[in-house]
């Protein structure tokens, strides 16, 4: 078993964290806005990473909000690899990839006592030498949104496209990312949408070369 904790049971005592997260966007409207988090409940100290939490907004009139977790590679972030993860579902949040997979901290694996859980560093994260974006999709995905309410997940092709724009208007407010290797990565029932976002990408790159 991969995880000591259930994540419904830390969902539901991490409010702390999860305030942290949203404190700074107030802004969410806008096409995008992101805020650096330098502290989290139940870690014991200041984190030893870089961490940007934010929103992109894509589709018509970027309604669609997506919510992203972003961690500079700890080792050379201007060289190291820069890596966008989808989780599965469809509709798992992306928390769950940093907390319990891939990420820089783990929940400390202990009997649950009803309080905060302890957050302690991963040695084994990939962001020892990776830049990695933790994106909440499709959109109502963890803390991802629509301004308007008639709108639905839409389906594979559409949530892919929208990871697809979601990235480039990304790149467009991070530059210094632009010239770093991209990988596209995920698990689970991502793996139906990750070919998806890779094709999107090719696409544009070959129009860009056409141009």
């Amino acid at each position: 078993m991969k995880m000591a904790v259930s994540i419904e049971k830390f969902l539901s005592s991490a409010s702390p964290f999860l305030l942290v997260v949203l404190l700074s966007f107030s802004h969410s409207h806008h096409a995008s806005s992101q805020s650096t988090v330098r502290y989290l409940p139940g870690f014991n100290g200041r984190l030893p990473f870089h961490l940007e939490t934010g929103y992109v907004g894509v589709g018509e009139l970027n309604r669609d909000q997506l919510f992203y977790y972003f961690i500079e590679s700890e080792r050379d972030p201007k060289e190291d690899p820069l890596m966008v993860w989808l989780t599965g579902g469809p509709g798992c949040s992306a928390l769950s990839g940093l907390l319990f997979e891939i990420g820089p901290l783990n929940i400390e694996y202990k009997e649950y006592n009803g309080i905060l859980p302890t957050l302690v560093v991963n040695p084994h994260s990939w962001t020892k030498i990776s830049s990695i974006i933790f994106v909440d999709s499709p959109v109502f995905t963890g803390f991802s949104y629509s301004e308007d309410p008639k709108d639905d997940k839409g389906g594979d092709i559409k949530s892919s496209k929208a990871v697809y724009e979601f990235l480039r208007k990304w790149l467009d407010s991070h530059p210094q990312f632009v010239s770093n290797p991209l990988y596209i990565g995920g698990d689970s029932y991502s793996g139906l949408t990750l070919p998806i976002v890779v094709q999107e990408i090719a696409n544009g790159n070959l129009c860009l070369v056409e141009r």
